[in-house]
């Protein structure tokens, strides 16, 4: 039976936030309440100071800075850090500085309380499907951060988005803050991070969704290290001439992509890596989402409804789910 846990649910970086925090390790720490505070305080700065839309957070004084090489805070250059990690593991697709393509797009400001529009509409007037691309010489490849003088260089002009990316990187710091609690999961809103030895016992059951409003597809049972899902569901919308948006880009057109997949959910040792192994999957199409996923597991939504599990989920699946602990290639248990 699993520890007690405090469960705190807020909202923080635009999306809702959960955190299950169990008691300390030792038995001798600061207790689950506090703690799940001071994780909550940690995602709210995150959220505050690396928001796009929010006139005075330090990712917006960063893009409107005319300077090509500005001061900054650690916190920017771990952010910036983690996003052109992610730019190079998947060789441009998940492109960091595409802000001019999503408020094109529709994004210009946050989404949060505007309701996604129905998925399979979208669907039916979607453009054909191809896979996205990589820019080539996207300006991504121009930026450079020195973590010893805290700078960050970019060409004049190019902004950064902090995306998924800034969700992961999230889960991560404050899963560093849970290490010593027996048990706790933190849940930006789609990237979970999930640890300790009791979890390990008794692992937390997570829903895989249906994007298009069904019965969960699966339940899986985490006991260390993330999982993430990425979507083309949860912030959809309707443009002029009758077409639909979303915010996943395709950086070789500069348009939302439409690839034949609507979700993707991947498993890793890390929410960053989870996060970035979704969308790389996602963008991709069917050809290559398998092959991505495959390594540490995951599961594939399809637009024509179908779902398909990869890897080692695939290996594992059934209808009482399975158990995952400390997510490794070919070596999940």
């Amino acid at each position: 039976m699993a520890l007690p846990e405090t469960d705190l649910r807020f909202p923080a970086m635009g999306c809702a936030m959960r955190l299950l925090v169990g008691p300390p390790a030792d038995g001798d720490g600061i207790g689950s309440e506090q703690t799940a505070s001071k994780a909550r305080e940690l995602l709210e700065s995150f959220g505050s100071r690396l928001s796009r839309f929010e006139p005075e957070s330090e990712l917006v004084q960063l893009n409107s800075d005319l300077r090509e090489t500005v001061a900054v805070s650690p916190l920017m250059v771990s952010m910036v850090g983690a996003a052109l990690w992610a730019a190079k593991r998947t060789d441009g697709l998940l492109d960091p500085t595409l802000v001019d393509d999503l408020e094109r797009a529709g994004y210009a400001t946050s989404r949060r309380s505007s309701p996604s529009a129905p998925l399979a509409d979208a669907i039916l007037r979607a453009p054909k499907r191809r896979p996205a691309s990589p820019r080539t010489e996207s300006a991504w490849q121009q930026i450079v951060i020195d973590d010893q003088a805290g700078t960050v260089t970019r060409p004049a002009g190019v902004r950064i988005d902090s995306g998924g990316v800034g969700k992961g990187l999230a889960a991560d710091a404050v899963a560093s803050l849970l290490a010593d609690r027996e048990r706790f999961c933190v849940d930006t809103s789609g990237d979970l991070r999930i640890g300790g030895r009791d979890a390990i016992a008794d692992p937390y059951h997570i829903n895989i969704e249906d994007p298009f409003g069904g019965e969960p597809l699966l339940t899986i049972r985490i006991g260390e290290g993330a999982i993430a899902t990425s979507g083309i569901d949860s912030r959809l919308w309707e443009v002029a001439g009758g077409g639909f948006a979303h915010h996943l880009i395709d950086p070789s057109t500069g348009a939302p992509a439409w690839t034949g997949i609507v979700q993707a959910t991947a498993l890793a040792p890390t929410a960053l890596e989870a996060e970035t192994l979704s969308k790389q999957a996602l963008l991709s199409g069917p050809d290559r989402a398998v092959s991505i996923l495959e390594p540490y597991g995951g599961v594939i939504v399809f637009d024509d409804a179908h779902a398909e599990a990869v890897g080692p989920v695939a290996e594992l699946v059934s209808s009482r789910g399975f158990t995952v602990t400390n997510p490794s290639p070919k070596a999940i248990a």
